[in-house]
């Protein structure tokens, strides 16, 4: 099973007649993923690759149903449309935007949880199951990267995200489902918050993590081992070991605050509550398979 989307889910596109969003459009369908409309102010009525495109999800909703939401739509507006989103009763979203106000986060996290809603990104290349669905904007084609099989990933970047699952795959492995929760300050969904729902996938057997210097979130998952919430094989790789000390990084999410954040203190915590960390990612696919067999 997939532990976000497969089949079953009616996904609607916000932001499905722009450049991105009608190219990923096409490429989810070819996927598999069930999208049932559309959504554009001010373009109801044009179709993008067969699917029908209104003005609001509202008047989506009364000739179709949905129950999943993609994001094409600018950072200034992703906040408006995750909440039209919500208010229309949707409760898994994923937004790639890159550049959503930090204040704008925290509101978005806040009503989501409020509402008991999972909203993933942004600054995220989606969420897939190899072979079932996609939302997001992932190169599924490679067949050395998105091979279908029993190991969940979980990642902070985008630009490692291939390079390591290629790894899990050339070790013997594929995936089962790919949760790419983004690299923002405040990312919508933390690794802690998808744990539960691995651990409760019967088609799951272990999973790969890959995380980056600043944050808590790879503690967290530490945590969350050491109490029992995941007991599942775990094999981590943390991006930013040789990053020099005192300079910020990429990521708006890559914030080291006293000793909370470093890849050390991430290393230690995963090793501590039972996980492998691979140096490199080269290394991922050697130790899944010395905690899988």
């Amino acid at each position: 099973m997939s532990i976000f989307i497969d089949s079953t889910n009616k996904v609607l596109v916000q932001g499905a007649t722009g450049k991105e969003g009608s190219y990923w459009t096409k490429h989810m369908q070819d996927m598999g993923t069930n999208l049932v409309f559309g959504v554009t102010p001010g373009k109801e009525g044009q179709q993008v690759e067969g699917i029908p495109i209104y003005h609001t999800i509202r008047r989506g909703m009364r000739d179709h149903e949905a129950d999943t939401a993609m994001l094409f739509v600018p950072p200034a507006f992703t906040k408006d449309a995750i909440f039209e989103a919500l208010d229309a009763g949707i409760r898994k979203i994923v937004t790639i935007a890159d550049g959503i106000p930090l204040h704008e986060l925290l509101q978005i996290r806040s009503a989501a949880l409020s509402c008991g809603a999972m909203v993933v990104g942004g600054n995220t290349s989606g969420v897939i199951s190899p072979g079932k669905a996609m939302m997001g904007v992932l190169p599924y084609w490679i067949e050395r990267v998105y091979k279908p099989g029993r190991i969940g990933v979980m990642t902070r970047s985008g630009s490692l995200t291939n390079e390591v699952t290629a790894e899990v795959v050339k070790a013997g492995f594929g995936v089962s489902t790919l949760m790419g929760v983004g690299g923002d300050a405040v990312p919508l969904t933390r690794f802690a918050e998808i744990l539960p729902l691995y651990q409760a996938d019967p088609d799951t057997d272990g999973v790969v993590i890959i995380g980056e210097l600043g944050g808590t979130m790879e503690e967290e998952v530490a945590e969350a081992m050491e109490s029992g919430v995941f007991s599942k094989p775990l094999v981590a790789f943390i991006g930013g070991r040789t990053a020099p000390k005192g300079k910020r990084m990429g990521h708006a999410g890559a914030i080291v605050t006293g000793s909370k954040g470093t890849v050390e203190a991430k290393v230690d915590a995963l090793t501590m509550a039972g996980g492998l960390v691979a140096k490199k990612p080269s290394l991922v696919g050697p130790l899944l398979r010395e905690l899988m067999t």
